[in-house]
């Protein structure tokens, strides 16, 4: 037995289907044409039947199904419809329940009472109209004058709807057959296309997208003609659903949607963004973001950590509840730590224009090879990524956040490379300035920014470990030299977001290597002399190597107070280097740990401590490397000092 038969052809009849599946109740849901059946998502308690149907097949369908309640949610216009399923209802016993669409109002329309009226306004005017009734009354405006050649109808991508058009002369260029609803951007963009002078169009409500095509009119100077609705008596939409939910103990689940409202949620917002704030009972958002959907006229809650909107969302009695971010839900947004918060409400993600895409459409550039990078509260190894990426974007905020980031570029040989800086995009003050890093490092912007660095030269960057030992700074500090220095970056097995100490740090060569294998992550070079520690900074200037820092001390002492490590190279021990590895122990049971030796005392007590610490897949290499001299004629090999280089791992246990 089916508890309850809906005649579905609208959004809001499809709301209401969504709400009853999986429900404690049985439904049947009937829709007129076939694209309209596809349109309801299916469900085990749910059976939806197409096709336009006669008082008789109306009431077959009611007998057939045994419904208590028929719920009518046929268009606003469907007068013909609402009538019949009015009447059998009534011949039937059934229940009925009628459900309204909001009316809007609008100013600077021509507001007509009928189709026929329609028709005799437009034989008073001239110019093209876009017509955006439907297809069902087309043949009406065949007794507009010329309309042929005036008339340009939007209708459903439906065969039925296209053959009643094809039949009534209308073709070729003056039929756009698209799904709506359109966004306003959308409609100005038709109406620029066919030239229109006129746009017809019925009080469809927010679900049909009347106020984005009064707003289109509005912006191209055009006339809207507006057929008014019948005059009928019902319920709303959420009347409705409150009805259900009392009588058949439905739940109706939260309907949960987080978008990206774009550059500033009024011109970059998504046509599906703005359906879901149109239907929301609740925003949540920042202040910033919330204040900027303020024309829909909803409730907000300001609020920003993931945590406290998930208590928002959990406590709150709305239903339909819209959490807005700025920019992409998918780029450095906040929508990352939030969704696994709600993951059991399903949260429909809806995603914005990014300032990224925006700017990159701006600047008539590509970003698919272009590295994408937040500096908004994080730390950033800007020089390493710009000198290989051929195009970089930087989202920058704060007063002086634009300055730092190119002044950074600047200070570490990169002053010379191109930078767009874009500034409160997509509002009325935006501003896209060029010009060179060093150039803009000392200039004043706005805190809502985006840089666009080009490096044409990156495709010649190097990205393979072991630096010539002359890229280095030197003097009478020793340096680990380029062949150890490859193999024992190999063995080291840095990732990308690697934690990494250099004990013994010398000049820094290692560090500086550990740095740009992991360039999001840190390196601390520990060095207990002084004029070791000024090398290794001049080196960090020399080389525009950010992500090291420099700290001058003796282990293990000077590791106390240093972040756990993934990674620990040890060059230089002073006698503590079973001390350094509990050190490294102590804070990361699991530590990949690589040391260098050359005399057999440090590689005996190398071999102890690892037996007595409990490191695990131990390996030893001894590395013997000779260089070839030239020698008058002749090329002669100098054999370097043998090097063994110690990799093991912490067995996860608490040293």
């Amino acid at each position: 037995m089916n508890d309850i038969l809906l005649f579905a052809g609208t959004t809001e009849g499809r709301r209401i289907a969504e709400v009853l599946a999986g429900q404690p109740v049985s439904v049947t849901v009937s829709v007129a044409t076939e694209y309209g059946e596809t349109l309801i998502a299916p469900a085990e308690n749910i059976c939806v039947t197409f096709g336009r149907k006669n008082a008789d097949e109306i009431e077959a369908l009611i007998k057939e199904s045994q419904a208590q309640l028929l719920i009518d949610a046929t268009h606003p216009y469907a007068v013909e419809v609402t009538k019949t399923l009015k009447t059998v209802a009534e011949r039937t016993g059934t229940e009925y329940l009628r459900v309204l669409r909001a009316s809007e109002d609008a100013d600077g329309c021509v507001f007509v009472s009928d189709t026929e009226a329609a028709v005799r306004y437009l034989n008073e005017t001239r110019g093209n109209v876009l017509l955006t009734v439907g297809s069902k009354e087309l043949s009406a405006y065949t007794a507009v004058q010329a309309y042929r050649n005036r008339i340009y109808a939007r209708i459903l991508p439906v065969k039925e709807s296209t053959d009643a058009a094809f039949a009534l002369g209308l073709n070729g260029k003056h039929l756009i057959c698209m799904q709506g609803p359109f966004s306003e951007e959308m409609n100005i963009t038709t109406i620029r296309a066919i030239d229109a002078k006129y746009l017809v169009t019925k009080d469809t409500g927010s679900a049909g997208g009347f106020a984005e095509k009064i707003a289109a009119a509005k912006a191209c100077g055009i006339t809207p003609v507006v057929i008014r609705r019948p005059e009928e008596e019902g319920i709303t939409e959420a009347e409705c659903l409150s009805l259900l939910s009392k009588r058949f103990g439905i739940k109706p689940k939260n309907q949960i949607t987080v978008i990206g409202i774009g550059m500033d949620g009024e011109r970059t917002l998504t046509q599906d963004a703005v359906h879901a704030c149109e239907q929301a009972e609740l925003i949540i958002g920042a202040k910033r973001v919330t204040d900027a959907l303020q024309r829909f006229q909803k409730p907000v809650v300001n609020a920003i950590a993931p945590k406290e909107i998930e208590s928002v969302i959990r406590t709150s009695d709305a239903q339909r509840i819209v959490i807005a971010m700025s920019g992409d839900t998918g780029y450095f947004s906040g929508a990352k730590k939030l969704l696994p918060l709600i993951q059991d409400l399903d949260p429909t993600v809806l995603p914005g224009i990014s300032s990224v895409s925006y700017l990159a459409a701006k600047l008539g550039v590509p970003f698919h090879d272009a590295a994408l990078l937040s500096a908004h509260g994080r730390a950033i190894n800007l020089p390493q990524k710009v000198r290989r990426s051929p195009r970089t974007f930087v989202l920058v905020g704060g007063e002086n956040g634009t300055a730092e980031q190119l002044r950074l570029l600047s200070e570490n040989g990169l002053g010379t490379l191109s930078v767009a800086v874009g500034t409160d995009l997509g509002s009325e003050t935006e501003a896209i300035e060029r010009g060179t890093a060093e150039e803009l490092k000392d200039k004043t912007f706005s805190p809502l920014a985006i840089l666009c660095i080009e490096n044409p030269d990156a495709e010649k960057a190097i990205v393979t470990h072991g630096r010539p030992d002359g890229d280095f700074l030197r003097t009478e500090v020793p340096m680990t030299k380029s062949e150890v220095r490859a193999v024992t970056l190999s063995k080291l097995a840095l990732t990308k977001n690697a934690v990494c100490w250099d004990v013994g740090a010398g000049t820094g060569s290692v560090s500086i290597e550990m740095a740009e294998c992991s360039e999001d992550g840190t390196v601390y070079a520990i060095e207990r002399n002084e004029a070791a520690c000024e090398l290794i900074e001049q080196n960090k200037r020399h080389l525009g190597v950010t992500n090291v820092t420099v700290v001058h001390g003796t282990a293990p002492e000077a590791l106390f107070d240093l972040p756990a490590p993934t990674h620990v190279f040890i060059g230089g021990s002073g006698g503590n280097l079973k001390e350094i590895i509990t050190a490294a122990l102590s804070k990361n049971p699991c530590v990949r740990i690589v040391l260098n030796t050359v005399t057999a005392e440090t590689f005996a007590e190398a071999t102890a401590a690892i037996r007595d610490l409990h490191l695990i897949n131990e390996e030893i290499v001894e590395l013997n490397v000779s260089r070839g001299r030239k020698v008058g004629a002749y090329h002669m090999m100098t054999a370097q000092n043998p090097v063994y280089i110690i990799s093991c791992e912490g067995d996860g246990t608490d040293a």
